[in-house]
């Protein structure tokens, strides 16, 4: 059996940033082989983990490859047990390099498929690889959870202070500073459309009803009842509809309004709240 020296379970740790003893322990399993004992970490990491599986991953944030000059986008959910690990630059790192390859790289309709591809910052690792030996480093549960892919220019935003959210949008023209504008907006006010058009009708019609029959019970004339419902059911879309909601930094203008003065056009918005 090879010796085992204090250099090399030092360059291990250094490696791994797992406790001096556990490298040493892995050094003497692998009979001094450091990619071998790389390995068995790993192993016996997910050995460790597979134990705590059922614990409860409420903490997190999303990680976001976007761009008006990039020509797809995308965003990943990723979830952890703690918020100090949510903080963390490696955790970080991670939930965006899983973004960045799901923009960048063949796709993936799965998060198996995502895991299983190549990380754009760990070479020579997959994205699965990064995530165990991040898992084992800290000793809590990751879990990927939704993923989506946008092709064309996006922009994004990631909101990490008390609810936690994530933005992606699909845009023409325009810039990356008012792309973000708008997504802030929607990690704001939450619509629930892009446009009109977009409602659910049935829920349109209902409202519609409801308006009709509050105006007769005002004692309105019939004839003016339309009218006075097309009317307030404007008011109802500026809730509901992005396109028609008053832009929270300028709201004499509505987010239409504002994409269109600065050259931006909208198509489709993704708007995730951790955990929902």
């Amino acid at each position: 059996m090879a010796a085992i020296t204090a250099a090399a379970v030092k360059a291990l740790r250094e490696k791994t940033s797992l406790p001096l003893m556990d490298c040493k322990k892995a050094l003497t399993e692998c009979d001094g082989n450091e990619e071998a004992a790389i390995q068995w970490l790993r192993e016996r990491g997910l050995k460790v983990m597979g134990g705590r599986t059922d614990r409860e991953t409420s903490f997190g944030r999303f990680g976001l490859y976007a761009g008006t000059d990039k020509s797809v986008g995308a965003i990943v959910e990723l979830k952890c047990e703690s918020d100090p690990v949510a903080k963390n630059d490696e955790f970080i790192q991670l939930a965006n390099d899983l973004a960045e390859q799901l923009a960048k790289g063949p796709g993936a309709s799965t998060v198996e498929e995502l895991l299983a591809q190549p990380s754009p910052s760990k070479k020579g690792q997959t994205l699965g690889e990064q995530r165990d030996d991040l898992m084992n480093k800290i000793r809590e549960v990751f879990n990927v959870g939704r993923l989506q892919r946008i092709e064309g220019a996006t922009g994004g935003y990631s909101h990490n202070a008390g609810t936690i959210a994530g933005v992606l949008t699909a845009v023409k023209g325009g810039n990356d500073a008012v792309a973000k504008d708008v997504c802030m907006h929607i990690a704001a006010m939450r619509p629930a459309a892009l446009n009109v058009e977009d409602l659910d009708a049935a829920e349109v019609e209902k409202e519609r009803g409801i308006l009709r029959e509050a105006a007769l019970q005002e004692g309105k004339p019939e004839n003016i009842v339309d009218k006075m419902v097309e009317g307030r059911i404007r008011s109802y879309y500026a809730e509901r509809v992005l396109l028609e909601q008053p832009f929270v930094k300028e709201p004499k203008q509505t987010v239409g309004q504002y994409a269109k003065e600065n050259g931006m056009e909208i198509s489709q918005f993704i708007h995730w709240v951790l955990g929902e």
